[in-house]
């Protein structure tokens, strides 16, 4: 049985992974699909202060809470900073780290200085209160604002985040346009330390390439469970 932490990008929450997290429980592994602070059912949260810190403490708390070792992080677009965070204060609890169409950032890096000019015009766009950033017309009719502060602030890392030695990225090939995340999966793609795959399906693979995105997760399941018997500790089982 693999424990896989499920992190969803901007404006949106753990709703986004209902169906996969059902996919992977059947098949006998925990799912986990969170809502960050501020977002979805828990943005009644939201204030000016909830920002990067708050979503990787969202997702430590988790690991502390239920006792998960050995957990596969999933972290989608944004998501990849949290996760990425998360693998460098509790690095004994990730066995491995899943980027899907996401950012991967190193020591202080934002998601401002990561993306495009586009995206940052997005940011821009904050509702009356100043706190976030208004979800995007074709979003899901559940998306909510994103708290801005969790954009804005550099991620500080303690260690090279390389140290997490099983690391996969899941791209999405189908955008309509170019994708912000080509230059992140063809420097990645080169890199024998990575594992990487193109998913033919836009930047939500959750919803359009499920069955893909599934058996990647399975896969890196899998070789999670391998890799754990080989460092001297029994694989789990289902």
């Amino acid at each position: 049985m693999v424990t896989f932490i499920l992190v969803p990008g901007m404006c949106h929450g753990g709703w986004c992974f209902a169906e996969l997290a059902e996919q992977l429980r059947r098949r006998g592994h925990r799912a986990y699909p969170l809502t960050l602070t501020g977002l979805s059912e828990r943005s009644h949260l939201l204030h000016g202060g909830v920002n990067l810190d708050t979503h990787i403490q969202d997702v430590t708390g988790v690991l502390d809470a239920e006792n998960i070792e050995d957990a596969v992080l999933v972290g989608h677009s944004y998501g990849g900073m949290v996760t990425t965070g998360v693998a460098d204060r509790m690095p004994e609890r990730v066995r491995a780290l899943v980027y899907l169409d996401a950012v991967v950032p190193q020591h202080d890096d934002s998601c401002w200085n990561l993306v495009t000019d586009q995206e940052r015009r997005w940011y821009a766009d904050v509702v009356e209160s100043g706190y976030a950033v208004r979800p995007l017309p074709f979003f899901d009719a559940r998306a909510t604002p994103h708290p801005i502060a969790s954009l804005l602030q550099p991620l500080r890392l303690t260690a090279d985040p390389a140290r997490i030695r099983h690391r996969v990225y899941v791209y999405a090939a189908g955008w309509d346009g170019p994708s912000p995340f080509t230059p992140t999966y063809q420097r990645l793609r080169d890199d024998p330390a990575w594992t990487t795959h193109a998913v033919d399906g836009g930047h939500n693979l959750m919803r359009d390439a499920p069955h893909e995105l599934l058996n990647i997760l399975l896969q890196t399941g899998e070789s999670a469970d391998r890799r754990r018997a080989g460092a001297g500790r029994p694989a789990s089982t289902a």
